[in-house]
């Protein structure tokens, strides 16, 4: 069993998180996968974006606030 590193964006309203996440890659169909621990960080992540709590959210990933752009 191996692993990796992978980057993975959540997306919530206005708000992006930058999370690195690690893969575990193996030799069964499910590869590569997220570890129960991976999972809940991403879910803790989302959940904080949704309730608007920036700072929960900073602690675990780099976190962007979108604009959009007027042309």
């Amino acid at each position: 069993m191996m692993t990796k590193r992978k980057t993975k964006f959540i997306h919530k309203g206005k708000y992006v998180a930058e999370v690195d996440v690690e893969l575990i890659v193996d030799e069964t169909e499910w590869s590569p996968y997220l570890s129960l621990e991976e999972a809940y960080k991403l879910d803790k992540i989302k959940d904080a974006l949704r309730r608007g709590d920036l700072k929960a959210a900073a602690k675990l990933a780099k976190v962007y606030e979108l604009h959009p752009i007027t042309m």
